[in-house]
């Protein structure tokens, strides 16, 4: 169980729009355009080349809220396009129960946002994953060199049903959203390839929230919304995740709270730098 909890928070962090793919079922429902909200498809204006994200993760375990571990993210210019990183760790005085250190990595096309490359490299307690994906988005094929090392892989080939994200190129294509395109309760859909399956679900939007108060920030004039989450070893069913970014043009995640099986969880922005654009959603 200590695996699947860590594990929760950690994508959790990382996916701001749509969390803990790995657990659960397939779902089979397709996923149409939605115009200037394709996922096939989008210019940024939300991030440039220089930023750095960190957030804080907290764990409520019987009523005591502890701080578990830390999230960064980062973004370089790559000439024609976009890399991230994100690399995820415990605190020491968090590593008596679990020690985690994950690095996330992506490549994006400038043009489209889309993934060209994507790896992901997990060390979670004895627990070890690397996984790199190469996408081919025109003729929708994709495979993967996976194993418990970067050393001990084995290729797979995909089918893709459709143009296709992974964990870090959809959470940047989120933040381009054009949120005035949706009303209270509209869904905007997500779709990634991950642990060699397809998944695909929704984030609903549940409209601005203004003077929201945000842990050590301040207060901030919000957009919130929910992602559909898959019941699993983290989840169950009737729990519910809400997330609260700026209602500027950074579109920049500041909280998520959410239930889990054990517990709940809290995830909030500790430190910025480099952002596109001022923070003018800052209230004081």
């Amino acid at each position: 169980m200590k695996k699947q909890i860590i594990n929760g928070l950690l994508l959790v962090a990382i996916l701001s729009v749509s969390a803990s793919f790995s657990e659960g079922k397939k779902t089979a429902k397709k996923i149409p355009s939605h115009g200037a909200n394709d996922i096939c498809s989008g210019l940024n204006n939300a991030w440039q080349a220089g930023e750095e994200l960190v957030y804080r993760i907290y764990y409520n375990w019987n009523f005591v809220w502890l701080k578990a571990g830390e999230v960064t993210f980062n973004v370089s210019d790559a000439g024609d396009q976009y890399q991230f990183v994100a690399t995820g760790r415990t605190y020491k005085s968090y590593e008596w129960f679990y020690k985690v250190r994950d690095r996330y990595e992506s490549k994006v096309d400038k043009q489209t946002l889309l993934p060209t490359v994507a790896s992901r490299e997990i060390k979670e307690g004895g627990y070890r994953l690397y996984d790199e994906i190469h996408f081919d988005q025109s003729n929708l094929k994709a495979y993967s060199n996976r194993g418990r090392t970067k050393e001990e892989t084995r290729r797979i080939n995909y089918d893709l049903s459709g143009c296709m994200h992974d964990l870090l190129s959809i959470t940047y294509w989120a933040r381009n959203v054009d949120y005035t395109k949706l009303k209270k309760n509209d869904r905007v859909p997500v779709k990634i390839l991950l642990d060699k399956e397809e998944w695909e679900l929704n984030v609903k939007y549940h409209g601005t929230e203004n003077n929201k108060k945000v842990k050590k920030l301040g207060r901030f004039n919000t957009v919130s919304f929910s992602p559909e989450l898959i019941e699993g070893d983290v989840f169950k069913e009737s729990d519910d995740m809400k997330v609260w970014a700026t209602n500027d043009k950074n579109r920049i995640p500041l909280l998520i709270e959410s239930d889990l099986k054990v517990g709940k969880i809290m995830v909030v922005l500790k430190s910025h730098k480099n952002l596109k654009h001022p923070m003018d959603a800052k209230l004081n």
